[in-house]
């Protein structure tokens, strides 16, 4: 069997997701913080798994839930008393809380949003391209999405800069200072609580104004669920995203033919090519590499291994997207491709609440940067790259590119302000 959760792993786990798929598709393993759990690799045991009403979400069901606490969910919840988001909880509180939040992430609310994305976009490109090089991810891919959730939750232009602080640190995963992360989520907690105390005299037309305004209709949302449903919007809806956008353009950098393709599209004004373009670099290396965790509430069967009561259970989404008994050229990336009913968000009842948005910003963000810097190359050994550390999402540390600067005049088309909002 090969290595897991290795650096070397980390790079590139495909073939090792590859072996588990053909030899122990559903297997015991221990994790690198030492909890053991099952990890499901094959698309339909997948697929089958995110439905199943048997798998929990709520850690209580874990039959180690005392020696494993703080070894599983998002780090510094728990500390910070924010277990009562979505990923942690069943029906129907799980039905009760994303009826509220859905409200944020219609089609019409997205679609209304588009302009702002747009304006972010371009903002976050005038600042490098002038410089003819650039990190990717800590210039584009990190900030775009902070600044835009921050929008729709509603947090005030001067304090999002602390929250991109805050959110640096959180996806650092262990990178950065001892303790880092769980002072980061704590502060984060306590501006959250004294945001929803200050919004409540003035309610506006963000998220958080509206999880308020639900509140005091009778939908019985307690200030910790308000701020752990703000909190875990605000976690989920940056770091996917910054991963799809990273993880997106680098597989566009690494196979030029598909990128012209799609660069070609672009010039002719379409937008089919870019959509199942999208879907395609959520497949083909996603940014969310396991599902979140899940507990067996009773004894129960997945692809024929069975699965005790208690047991903990991750399923690899990033095994299962490149399942060859489900997608044909599993390992070969097509932008066109239209049989593509990927798990990138999951799937069941907790598929992502905000993929709407985040398939907006990846969008807005792929278009507009082969657009304006349709030279954009990779400035770096694909080998010398390197992955952030973490079990559930996958992302890059940094990704230098370089290209052509961008006249000045062009860039006077989109915006005389270069900095961040």
């Amino acid at each position: 069997m090969p290595e897991l959760f290795s650096w070397e792993f980390a790079t590139d786990p495909y073939p090792a997701y590859a072996w588990l798929r053909e030899h122990a598709p559903v297997r015991w393993t221990r994790l690198p913080s030492g909890v053991d759990a099952w990890l499901v690799t094959r698309y339909a045991d997948a697929r089958e798994a995110l439905a199943d009403a048997r798998l929990s979400k709520n850690p209580v069901h874990h039959a180690d839930e005392a020696g494993a606490r703080g070894k599983t969910g998002i780090p510094g919840e728990r500390g910070a008393d924010l277990m009562t988001h979505l990923l942690n909880i069943d029906p129907p509180d799980h039905t009760r809380l994303r009826r509220l939040v859905s409200k944020a992430f219609t089609p019409r609310r997205v679609a209304a949003f588009a302009p702002r994305v747009a304006e972010l976009t371009d903002r976050f490109i005038d600042g490098f391209a002038a410089e003819g090089h650039a990190d990717l991810i800590h210039a584009f891919a990190f900030p775009l999405p902070i600044y835009a959730i921050c929008d729709l939750l509603g947090v005030p232009p001067e304090d999002q800069d602390d929250f991109r602080d805050w959110a640096g640190m959180m996806i650092r995963h262990g990178g950065g200072p001892r303790g880092g992360v769980a002072r980061s989520v704590k502060r984060m907690r306590a501006y959250l609580v004294e945001l929803i105390h200050r919004k409540r005299g003035d309610l506006g037309d963000d998220l958080i104004s509206g999880l308020i305004r639900a509140s005091d209709h009778g939908e019985h949302l307690t200030e910790n669920e308000a701020a752990a449903m703000a909190f875990i919007l605000l976690f989920a809806g940056f770091e996917t995203t910054v991963n799809l956008i990273g993880n997106g353009m680098h597989t566009l950098l690494r196979h030029p033919a598909q990128r012209a393709a799609l660069q070609e599209s672009l010039a002719r004004g379409e937008e089919g090519l870019l959509e199942t373009a999208v879907e395609e670099l959520l497949r083909f290396d996603g940014p969310v590499e396991l599902a979140t965790w899940r507990y067996a509430t009773e004894p129960l069967t997945i692809g024929g291994q069975p699965v005790a009561a208690g047991d903990p259970v991750l399923v690899v989404l990033a095994a299962a997207d490149r399942d060859p008994g489900r997608f044909a050229g599993p390992d070969t990336v097509d932008l066109a491709r239209r049989d593509n009913p990927h798990l990138g968000y999951g799937h069941g009842i907790h598929y992502c609440l905000g993929a709407p948005l985040a398939r907006l910003e990846a969008r807005t963000a792929l278009a507009t940067l082969l657009t304006r810097l349709p030279d954009l190359r990779l400035a770096a050994e694909p080998e010398d790259l390197r992955w952030r550390g973490g079990l559930i999402m996958r992302g890059l540390r940094t990704l230098p590119v370089a290209f052509t600067p961008e006249p000045a005049a062009v860039r006077g088309r989109h915006g005389d302000t270069p900095s961040p909002p």
